[in-house]
């Protein structure tokens, strides 16, 4: 999203702490705020990318049973490994904190005693499903059944993942613990406490009416008016658990808030996290979140999949608005349908899907993020192959950029040793005709990268790979060396100065490959395109004569026919 603030915070939904997540997880939030956190480093913001494990609830507390682990324990040591594997993709937070933290348990508490004194919480007694068999309440979660709209038979309490229309338990057909599967279930009673998100519908429209004239995409304001057109219901934020930030209340000493409450909060206490951790004090954090402290000059983005969209369009709104503050809101919103594995869901029990350790240990990291950016998701749902993930690696990155660096400086390599030839100032028309089309091409890519329309920026950078490919069959170097070699030179010139261009564009795609094709021309920065704005055509002349280039190793290597039927036996493809 085009800003004029010079001051980017970022955030990405959270993953959840029970277990590797999947690529749609992947690409519905963390790597499209990656991508942006990137852009807007290149072009000269300053940028504060936060994430977090998002550690509790029912599935963390039974996730850490089966391994015979306390939630602590669990938990500390998934968000080692998530943090990990995020890296190991490239995810270039700034920091990656833990829902669990002090900070998170003393904001938590500290909204809820705002929201307290404005007269937004309220004590209920309710009726909750309790598991006679397991012998525990279940969180609405964890009751599964038929949707009483829609007909999907694995309806949550909570929501329904097909419509995504918002449940309670007793709304479902068919009600039963997804713990055991036992419908040996009843109903008890229990207090809680409620977010009277239901006093908060004036504000929280006129809200999402400002951001929709500002621009938000359609998802993710189609369903925040949803929510609110089909009448919006007051919110349990407590649980019958005991995993969890404890309850600050006289008569919930046994209870601890609902995660959907207090995880957005952590976005909050990440920022906190790493103020504290590296001394930069209340000051630091405050900036980004506090209006009155610095928050108004900074631009806020978060990315999550639409069914995250609610929690953050609505509940996290309502929170924030609630207290009656002065927090930061968020000024753009970037929601993603979902990724399916051939149509079908991603699924852990049923061995069907690639995950993040399966997928890294596999191909580097650049394949799953072009592939996976390249078809982000964002107008509708989009189905992972193995047949296209072998197309974007074998066509997009080998055939096409690949090729495109290895020919010319190979070629150079062989007939004029390690220096590039020729002087920019002795560019022919074959050269200025391909600079002025391929200036206009990345005047496009870079609107469209700070628009975060990321499929259309994918677009606009293969195009300009084609481009440098087609230059090349026209200008033939090694056919003009032939007869003419200071005519080969200007072309051989001209195509260095692509290759580091196309190695400069590329870093919020493929930040690794990027590194290696910079490598070909150490010491000459062409970044500077992410700042040129009108003086693009000043960057055809950056190289210094009588440079010596590196030449670089293959790039990419083809995924053959073979190996693809293997992958798809492997991983449930069909």
């Amino acid at each position: 999203m085009l800003t004029d603030k010079n001051t980017i915070l970022i955030t990405s939904a959270l993953p959840y702490i029970n277990g590797v997540k999947h690529l749609g997880n992947l690409i519905g939030s963390m790597l499209p705020a990656d991508f942006y956190a990137r852009v807007n480093r290149l072009s000269g913001k300053d940028v504060l990318f936060i994430c977090a494990t998002d550690e509790h609830g029912t599935p963390a507390e039974l996730a850490a049973a089966e391994q015979g682990l306390s939630p602590a324990e669990f938990c500390a040591q998934a968000h080692v490994m998530q943090k990990e594997l995020g890296e190991r993709f490239g995810l270039s937070w700034d920091y990656f904190g833990r829902s669990s933290s002090e900070q998170n348990h003393e904001l938590t508490q500290y909204f809820h005693d705002k929201l307290s004194e404005n007269n937004l919480i309220e004590e209920r007694e309710t009726e909750q499903v309790y598991a006679i068999d397991d012998q525990r309440f279940l969180p609405d979660r964890y009751v599964i059944g038929t949707c009483p709209h829609c007909g999907y038979d694995r309806a949550r309490g909570d929501q329904c993942e097909s419509c995504t229309r918002v449940l309670d338990p007793a709304d479902l057909i068919n009600p039963r613990s997804a713990v055991s599967g036992s419908e040996n279930i009843e109903i008890r009673a229990s207090k809680h406490l409620f977010l009277r998100q239901s006093q908060c519908v004036d504000a929280l429209r006129a809200f999402i009416d400002q951001k929709e004239k500002e621009g938000w995409p359609h998802l993710t304001v189609s369903i925040a008016r949803k929510w609110l057109d089909e009448g919006l219901k007051d919110r349990g934020i407590t649980r019958d658990l005991k995993w969890g930030v404890p309850v600050n209340r006289p008569g919930f000493e046994n209870k601890v808030f609902y995660v959907w409450f207090d995880a957005p909060i952590a976005y909050i206490a990440a920022t906190k996290e790493l103020a504290d951790e590296t001394g930069k004090g209340d000051a630091f954090w405050q900036s980004f979140w506090r209006e009155k402290q610095g928050a108004d000059k900074v631009f806020y983005a978060q990315f999550m999949a639409k069914d995250n969209i609610p929690f953050h369009t609505i509940s996290f709104p309502a929170t924030l608005i609630g207290a009656d503050e002065d927090w930061k809101c968020a000024d753009y919103i970037k929601g993603f349908h979902w990724l399916t594995y051939y149509g079908g869901k991603f699924s852990t029990s049923q061995k069907r899907g690639i995950f993040m350790n399966d997928a890294i240990d596999l191909y580097p990291s650049d394949y799953w993020r072009w592939y996976l950016l390249s078809n982000a998701p964002e107008n509708s749902d989009s189905a992972f192959t193995w047949e296209d993930f072998q197309t974007a690696v074998n066509k997009d990155l080998a055939d096409v950029l690949g090729n495109f660096i290895n020919r010319i400086t190979r070629f150079t390599a062989s007939k004029f040793g390690p220096d590039i030839p020729g002087k920019s100032e002795d560019y022919s028309p074959v050269e200025d005709k391909a600079q002025k089309e391929i200036v206009e091409k990345i005047k496009a890519y870079l609107e469209h990268t700070r628009s975060l329309n990321i499929r259309k920026a994918a677009n606009e950078l293969r195009a300009l790979w084609v481009a440098g490919n087609e230059y090349l069959q026209i200008a033939a170097p090694w056919t003009a060396f032939k007869t003419d070699p200071t005519v080969a030179a200007k072309s051989v010139r001209f195509a260095f100065h692509l290759i580091g261009l196309f190695g400069a564009l590329c870093k919020p795609f493929i930040p690794d490959t990027a590194e290696k094709i910079g490598n070909v021309l150490p010491d000459v920065n062409f970044d500077t395109v992410w700042q040129a704005d009108e003086k693009l055509e000043t960057l055809f002349s950056l190289i210094p004569e009588n440079y010596s280039f590196s030449q670089p190793e293959v790039l990419f290597n083809k995924i053959e026919d073979e190996t693809i039927e293997a992958l798809k036996l492997r991983f449930g493809g069909i």
